[in-house]
């Protein structure tokens, strides 16, 4: 990832989470990035702790952004072209979860989908001008393995991981000719705050569970997701647009017999309880 040394990178829902480990990631590769979320404690203590491990040159900037509001988007982009006059990685990590199945209401719908799908398509319409600037520009968006299959009790977040999927090949097609790449990071079960809650903190739990559905029998790293994003911001990637690169230690390969044959699932059926 050396050619990342240099270059600028906005990531957006950046201030905890996935979201700064990612912005951590691109200041290890010597980018500078600017990290926007709504929560401005963490946004401001995330930048502070990558500005000590940032070189001579690099700047680590937090702007407090709502991107469900235009003004918002526009004083980011603003921002942007004024610091740095150019765009190179934009990563829409940003995402809320508000999710209550059938039970959800018409405004909790409207504004997951605001927050997670349409804000994403409006911002990367808004950089383009920045990006034109970049030698190499890319657009990488967060989608999930929820996105990709039915979920039970789950309705808003996995038809906007699905819709983001699709915004993503739009996009790549459609940006294209301006020479800007967009792609897509799938990750499975991840070890961030969201999962970790479920198991008070108990990995080996996690990881013992996960192993049933992902084949490396272990639930992802934030840097592995971390690694992909910046792997598809990178020269190394750049022939690639339009794609959805799986972080998901197998998952997607799985069937709902999780790989088993027939006989397998007979046998195990025949044990006794």
């Amino acid at each position: 990832m050396n050619d990342l040394q240099g270059k600028v990178a906005l990531v957006t829902g950046g201030a905890k989470s996935l979201g700064a480990g990612i912005a951590e990631a691109f200041v290890r590769a010597g980018a500078s990035v600017v990290v926007a979320d709504i929560d401005a404690g963490a946004g401001q203590a995330l930048a502070a702790r990558l500005r000590t491990r940032a070189e001579p040159g690099q700047a680590a900037v937090f702007v407090r952004t709502n991107l469900a509001e235009d003004a918002d988007q526009a004083g980011l982009v603003d921002f942007l072209g004024r610091e740095f006059g150019r765009l190179d990685c934009l990563v829409n990590n940003a995402c809320i979860y508000d999710d209550a199945g059938l039970a959800s209401t018409r405004e909790q719908w409207l504004r997951s989908l605001d927050v997670n799908v349409v804000s994403g398509a409006l911002l990367v319409g808004r950089a383009v001008p920045l990006l034109r600037q970049a030698e190499r520009p890319a657009v990488v968006n967060l989608s999930s393995v929820a996105g990709k299959v039915g979920q039970l009790g789950r309705l808003l977040y996995p038809a906007c991981k699905a819709a983001i999927l699709q915004v993503t090949r739009s996009l790549a097609v459609n940006l294209a000719p301006e020479g800007i790449r967009v792609n897509a990071v799938t990750p499975a079960w991840t070890w961030s705050e969201a999962l970790a809650s479920q198991v008070a903190g108990d990995r080996v739990l996690a990881d013992r569970v996960a192993s049933t559905f992902h084949p490396l029998a272990r639930v992802g790293n934030i840097e592995d997701v971390a690694g992909a994003v910046l792997f598809l911001c990178s020269g190394a990637a750049g022939f690639v647009t339009g794609a959805d690169l799986p972080v998901d230690g197998g998952y997607a390969v799985l069937g709902p017999d999780q790989g088993r044959s027939p006989a397998y699932w007979f046998q195990a059926a025949r044990q006794p309880e």
